[in-house]
């Protein structure tokens, strides 16, 4: 059977991202269901409420089957819950699918964990408030962050419109010399089909938003297999998913 990823992604951005990254795949499915977003903001009391379990329950009920598993495709919905409550949160969408449920702030932490990484460098549309608390959820799994770059853009919508050149520079410039890979956390920013640029431009591994959320998805779906146009992350068989 065709494995098969549920993705729930907020609002309007950048989601042509998944359809892009299937037709790349040639196989695996990436169904995709806009979640509700009742205010388009990087403020921690939308993002909270963007993410809250009532909304991905609805989007999760939205796919239509059967998944094999099912990713919560926003970085900052989920990591601005901590830790202990971005756990909570993929947990309960899980009990909703029914199937395994990760979400992209941990795709992050386990795209590291794929690569050896332990120190990176970050590049953050968001504000420096909400991009500080990115910074924690690695630190919580011993990544140490040697430089933060805040862009500080308030909505997905104008995330969303960044051109190709633009997403390079930015790139460029958030990296650090000493850091194993860069980080770029924001699922509204265009990235899949621009990843091996990404990687040539900056000298390094580059993980974006919505890469390690598809791969992540993927991975639980047991379809993670090493694949061109990808970036690092997969060029290589992934560590199964548990």
């Amino acid at each position: 059977m065709t494995p098969t990823v549920g993705i729930l992604y907020p609002g309007y951005s950048a989601e042509d991202d998944y359809p892009r990254a299937e037709a790349l795949l040639g196989g695996p499915r990436l169904p995709l269901v806009h979640t509700e977003m009742r205010e388009d903001a990087h403020r921690v009391d939308a993002l909270l409420d963007i993410g809250s379990d009532d909304v991905l329950a609805a989007g999760a009920a939205a796919i239509p089957g059967p998944l094999d598993a099912i990713v919560w495709a926003c970085t900052s919905g989920s990591f601005v819950f901590g830790w202990d409550g971005a756990t909570a949160q993929v947990a309960a969408l899980g009990s909703a699918a029914g199937v395994p449920a990760s979400s992209t702030s941990f795709a992050f932490v386990d795209a590291c964990a794929q690569l050896g990484v332990t120190r990176v460098a970050v590049g953050a549309t968001y504000p420096d408030d909400v991009a500080e608390r990115f910074v924690a959820f690695l630190g919580h799994a011993g990544i140490e962050v040697l430089s933060l770059s805040a862009r500080g853009i308030v909505t997905a919508a104008e995330v969303g419109t960044l051109e190709p050149a633009t997403v390079l520079a930015f790139a460029a410039a958030a990296d650090h010399a000493d850091a194993q890979a860069l980080l770029l956390p924001d699922t509204a920013l265009h990235t899949v089909g621009l990843l091996d640029e990404l990687e040539a431009h900056v000298g390094k591994p580059v993980l974006t938003a919505n890469q390690v959320s598809v791969w992540q998805g993927l991975r639980m779906a047991g379809a993670a297999t090493p694949r061109p146009g990808f970036g690092a992350l997969f060029s290589t068989a992934a560590i199964p998913w548990t």
